[in-house]
């Protein structure tokens, strides 16, 4: 989408829109390019022993296809929620795309979720129709009373008592399929919010929400795209990051994309994987970039060809950000959005576009600022609310079944975020924290981001998390919650260590007063951590 320029500002005033009457997610990432591309890569399957499962664009999109008349003929139609319960494999990219061939509404879900999560977004979602594996199947049979709207259960393991076998449906079914010309603003897709607060909220996305992926995307991989290209992610497909920051714009660019599914993230073997299959794009979360820096000398132990990194989710901070740069030789480009409205800052080394401790720029197409509490832009380097003004092809359409939540996520035209950031006069945008994350500390406002970033620079500290715990003297004093590396020792030395070296770096007033070791940080699927938790728990202690 991005036409080619020199410069970040060029490529922003000369950046305008396309208005395609029909948009449908499965012609521009599927059809198109099994028509123009038929044996070109589309994606790469690595399983767990090592054998790659090669599909091209015509195999695809030919079984999307097939599922798209299955779909049909068991019932399930337009405006139709179809649930996913499947972890990184092509059978979850066939079943989207099948999905959306018919204007159903795909309805991703986490491999990871427990029974309750599951039983809550099937039944609020009203799910007709569930497509999963035979892990997913055992969770089934524990909550299917509770989801009384589900009519069909596809199952990519084969085929069991009241359910269908996914290969089964593909067999019988044609491989011609006439993909339905949806508008961009018909359903196509609801991703569950995370649920760091309250209940998880259905955000409902038209088909235009891939259009509006693509500047973002582009950018933060360097211009994805060039010759040779191919792209791996870590993350999830059931979440934006993993469907949205990677899959689905790979697959619209033409770009082959490397699967694999794994449970739990493994930063050894990440860099093997890497290297194996030669990758040369990669979307990594903040959370598993820091995860890469236990392993030792990766630049040459590893013969790396990558030659672009974006990272999103949470704040990467400086001193990932550093150490990435000083190691590899090149810098992570950080985005930022909200999987209501995704991808609408960003950053881009090829246009020196790349502040270290900040989340990027507006992307071109997107009109972003920090604003107060009555909806008014505020003055560079002054704290507030970063918010995103509509329309915007990348915003959703609403939460589902939640007029009133809807209404409250805007301030007369701009979506409010609940995050709370600074422009710099340079019109960089650094991320304080969460509205929630905000410590009041003696009258001071301190977000948690600074503090965890500096925690992370000490060398015995692999991971931290911040919070406000409540104090009679000064509001809140800021508790840190510390994962040491495997070697260290917890104890009072080492603890009193820690705070003299975050208050000789930081601030005398925003040093953690009180450290807590602990095993692991509470997280959500998506590797962000739940601060709410911890929130609570400081809170509970001081009671």
């Amino acid at each position: 989408m991005l036409q080619p320029a020199s410069t970040y500002a060029s490529l922003k005033t000369e950046f305008k829109w396309p208005r395609p009457a029909t948009y449908n997610m499965a012609a521009v990432a599927s059809d198109h390019w099994a028509a123009v591309s038929p044996d070109q890569l589309a994606i790469r399957h690595v399983l767990e022993n090592g054998i790659t499962e090669d599909w091209s664009h015509q195999e695809l999109n030919r079984a999307a296809n097939r599922f798209a008349n299955a779909l049909l003929a068991k019932g399930i139609k337009r405006g139709d929620r179809v649930a996913l319960l499947l972890p990184q494999v092509p059978q979850t990219a066939i079943a989207h795309l099948a999905a959306y061939k018919i204007g159903a509404i795909a309805v991703p879900l986490a491999a990871l979720f427990g029974l309750e999560a599951l039983s809550y977004r099937l039944s609020d979602s009203g799910a007709k129709a569930l497509v999963t594996d035979t892990a997913g199947l055992t969770k089934l049979s524990e909550i299917r009373d509770n989801v009384p709207n589900l009519d069909l259960v596809v199952s990519v393991d084969g085929p069991a008592s009241g359910v269908e076998g996914f290969h089964n449906l593909l067999e019988q079914a044609s491989d011609q399929f006439q993909t339905l010309a949806t508008t961009p603003d018909d359903p196509a897709l609801m991703i569950y919010t995370s649920g760091t607060t309250g209940q998880p909220k259905g955000v409902l996305h038209g088909h235009r929400v891939l259009l509006g992926h693509m500047p973002g995307i582009e950018l933060s991989q360097n211009f994805l795209g060039q010759p040779g290209d191919l792209l791996w992610t870590p993350a999830d497909w059931a979440w934006a990051g993993g469907l949205l920051n990677a899959l689905f714009p790979a697959l619209k660019l033409g770009v082959p994309v490397i699967c694999h599914a794994t449970r739990k993230f493994d930063p050894e073997f990440a860099f093997h994987l890497l290297e194996k299959q030669q990758i040369r794009n990669a979307f990594i979360p903040p959370t598993a970039l820091r995860m890469l820096r236990a392993v030792d000398r990766p630049a040459s132990r590893f013969d790396l060809k990558w030659r672009s990194v974006g990272s999103a989710g949470e704040s990467l901070g400086k001193e990932t950000y550093d150490w990435f740069s000083e190691e590899f030789g090149f810098q992570v480009n950080e985005f930022y959005g909200q999987t209501e409205c995704n991808a609408v800052l960003g950053s881009c080394a090829a246009l020196d576009v790349s502040r270290s401790g900040a989340i990027g720029k507006a992307t071109p197409g997107h009109e972003v600022a920090i604003i107060d509490e009555a909806g008014e832009p505020v003055p560079a380097e002054t704290l507030g609310q970063i918010a995103i003004k509509r329309p915007d092809p990348v915003m959703f359409l609403e939460y589902w079944n939640k007029p009133d939540a809807t209404k409250e996520k805007f301030i007369g035209d701009w979506m409010i975020t609940g995050d709370q950031g600074v422009m710099d006069e340079d019109g960089y945008v650094h991320f304080v924290g969460r509205d929630d994350d905000i410590i009041t500390s003696a009258s001071y406002r301190i977000g948690p981001g600074e503090i965890e970033d500096c925690l992370i620079k000490h060398p015995a500290v692999a991971l931290a998390a911040v919070v406000g715990k409540p104090d009679p003297l000064r509001t809140e004093i800021v508790k840190a919650y510390v994962v040491l590396k495997p070697e260290e020792t917890a104890d009072a030395e080492l603890e009193d260590n820690i705070r003299t070296f975050v208050r000789q770096r930081l601030s005398a007033h925003e040093y953690p007063r009180e450290i807590a070791f602990v095993d692991a940080l509470p997280m959500t699927t998506t590797g962000k951590i739940i601060r709410r938790i911890l929130r609570n728990q400081a809170r509970d202690e001081s009671a």
